[in-house]
């Protein structure tokens, strides 16, 4: 059944002029799936900084005690009061991250292009800055800093994405923490959802981050800070790249002003009156002329 509020398929209203072009489906692939591999590929780049990884980690540790952050434990032991509990967001970290985001990319592709080709852009600037950032500051998780006093969950209790000597560890870089993907993607899909969609339930993908959140630190995979960089970063694309919605009012400001050398003056606003057509005025003269 279809949503009163949303129709079923075309673009949320003031999200764009015209018709939504929906880009090539092999190029998007290509291009989706070659980001991705360089991503992965530049990972492992920023791999093997181990020692200066784990000075990072203390160095941020100590930062968020001084700005008096919550502790990471406090959310942790929230977890680690029941085997479940621990297991469902070990889960969640492994399992959820990639897939959600491959189905929002997929289902703005079907349903809304414009907001595809945005949210692929912000999601492509948001990761490109998070790969700089790792090569440039690399850092350790909280779960591999003994000062924290944290559970590895993961390597606990499963399941877990990563190899049990993270120096060695060949499928994913360990030392990499900072930003953190996983909350910012999941933070763009909620935002690129509420933006694509017009039901009222729409703010209730917020749930997706601030789960992430909690499953993120509570498994001790990330510091808080590393969640506040990624929305930073996160902000800025946003910020540069300009959504469906703002492309579209831009659109109808240029297309409401007159032309430059129409010679039609600008009405001012509440005047009530329309311009003077070009040429009005000297006919009106050549009238008086005559009549004298």
């Amino acid at each position: 059944m279809a949503s009163r509020t949303e129709p079923p398929d075309s673009e949320p209203s003031g999200s764009a002029t015209g018709v939504s072009v929906r880009p090539p489906l092999l190029r998007e692939l290509l291009l989706v799936a070659g980001l991705f591999l360089v991503y992965k590929a530049g990972r492992q780049v920023a791999d093997g900084h181990v020692a200066e990884a784990f000075r990072n980690a203390h160095r941020v540790w100590d930062l968020e005690r001084d700005v008096r952050l919550p502790g990471e434990g406090a959310v942790q032991s929230l977890l680690l009061h029941g085997e479940t509990a621990v297991h469902l967001a070990n889960t969640y970290y492994a399992v959820v991250h990639f897939p959600a985001t491959v189905a929002f990319l997929v289902w703005l592709y079907l349903r809304r292009p414009a907001h595809y080709v945005w949210s692929r852009r912000i999601l492509a600037l948001l990761t490109g800055a998070a790969l700089a950032l790792h090569l440039a500051f690399p850092l350790a998780p909280p779960r591999l800093l003994g000062a924290a006093h944290l559970v590895d969950t993961g390597r606990i209790y499963g399941p877990t994405v990563y190899g049990a000597r993270p120096s060695s560890d060949t499928m994913a870089n360990q030392f990499a923490a900072m930003p953190s993907l996983h909350f910012g993607w999941a933070l763009m899909v909620a935002l690129g959802l509420i933006a694509a969609t017009r039901t009222r339930w729409r703010w209730l993908w917020l749930l997706h981050p601030a789960v992430t959140l909690l499953v993120i630190v509570g498994t001790a995979n990330h510091f808080w800070l590393d969640a506040l960089v990624a929305t930073a970063l996160l902000g800025i694309a946003l910020a540069v790249v300009p959504s469906p919605a703002r492309r579209a009012r831009t659109r109808a400001k240029a297309g409401s002003a007159p032309p430059t050398g129409s010679g039609v003056p600008p009405v001012p606003a509440g005047s009530g009156s329309s311009p003077v057509p070009a040429g009005a005025v000297g006919r009106r003269h050549g009238l008086v002329g005559a009549r004298r």
